[in-house]
């Protein structure tokens, strides 16, 4: 039991710093549009900010996908 304690810790540690990292991605990201837009506050900015993260997103998703399919 005190192996699964370990792992479990381990899982929701490196949980917390993924998400530490993605909020700060997302502050840079948001900085870049405010300077291009001029504003995060407009739908336009939004929408394009929530389209770009996604496309990132899903990138990066099957980039992993495809290295841990070679790492196997």
């Amino acid at each position: 039991m005190n192996k699964d304690v370990i792992e479990k810790i381990a899982a929701l540690i490196t949980a917390a710093f993924g998400l530490i990292a993605a909020l700060a991605w997302n502050g840079a990201i948001q900085s870049i549009f405010k300077s291009v837009f001029g504003t995060a506050d407009s739908i336009g900015a939004m929408l394009t900010y929530a389209v770009v993260v996604t496309i990132i997103a899903v990138f990066a998703t099957i980039q992993i996908g495809k290295a841990a399919a070679r790492a196997k």
